[in-house]
């Protein structure tokens, strides 16, 4: 009777009783766990292909290379990692937050798949439809860069609907990063819909050239919900006062700011 109690009271099993169920938060701290575990995963595969590139050579820039798997490796890593830590500053109900991660990173890793995968087929990635399976890949990644739009949306959406948790500035930093996130999540939108269309009407060069304008635009705004965040962060370890790092932060999203916005009248001139 009493080894029985003692392991109830330890949570296991007594004789004729079921283990009881892991208690929710353990799960979703699991699935924190296992989504930082995925973001290193998708940068060690792009230093990796780095390594790579450095032996195998060939072209950097082009709809084939190396470069792709290695970009694209690392910035789906590093953002993984920061929509992880970012979104926990943000007043979204746990079990729903778990669920939209999980998608993220399972959506993570079959962009970074798919792309990894062409390149070794020595193909692109994007905008391919020379064969059916080309196709297929090509729309797949397209429709996963749509989920992602739609995922990262709804935490925006989140981050101004009520303000984010934090120090001194977390609550801008977060904010600008997201609003500037969708700015580049739009201009890759943007780059996919008109190399579509070209491909579709029979002009695969000039689709793959298309997209060559908005590359700073959607590069440049891709990580302003790592840096900002990062740097609300890093200021919180510092003893100046919370006017002060606030006004820092206010003045490194202003600045951030004024890079997309270059960015973007760089991109109308040269389309």
């Amino acid at each position: 009777m009493d080894e029985q109690k003692t392991a109830q009271t330890r949570g296991e099993a007594g004789p004729g009783h079921p283990s009881p169920p892991p208690h929710p938060r353990y799960a979703q701290y699991r699935l924190y766990r296992l989504c930082g575990a995925t973001a290193l995963l998708l940068i060690l595969s792009g230093l990796v292909h780095l390594v790579v590139f450095a032996v195998d050579g060939g072209p950097w820039n082009g709809p084939v290379s190396w470069r792709k798997p290695v970009t694209f490796g690392l910035s789906f890593g590093v953002t993984l990692l920061a929509v992880v830590r970012v979104t926990s500053y943000l007043r979204v109900g746990p079990r729903l937050r778990a669920a939209l991660l999980g998608v993220f990173a399972a959506d993570c890793v079959v962009e970074v798949g798919g792309i990894t995968l062409q390149a070794w087929r020595g193909v692109p990635s994007h905008l391919d439809m020379e064969t059916p399976f080309d196709t297929a890949v090509s729309m797949t990644l397209a429709v996963g860069g749509g989920v992602l739009v739609v995922l990262l949306t709804v935490f925006a959406v989140a981050s101004f609907r009520h303000r984010p948790t934090g120090p001194a500035g977390m609550a801008l930093a977060v904010r600008s990063g997201f609003a500037i996130l969708l700015v580049a999540l739009a201009s890759g939108a943007a780059m996919i819909a008109r190399g579509v269309v070209l491909t579709r009407t029979g002009h695969q060069e000039a689709a793959y050239d298309s997209t060559a304008s908005l590359k700073p635009l959607h590069g440049v705004g891709l990580h302003a919900v790592l840096v900002l965040p990062a740097l609300a962060w890093l200021l919180s370890r510092t003893s100046w006062s919370e006017t002060v790092r606030w006004r820092i932060v206010a003045a490194a999203a202003g600045c951030y700011a004024a890079a997309v916005v270059a960015a973007g009248v760089w991109a109308v001139l040269m389309y």
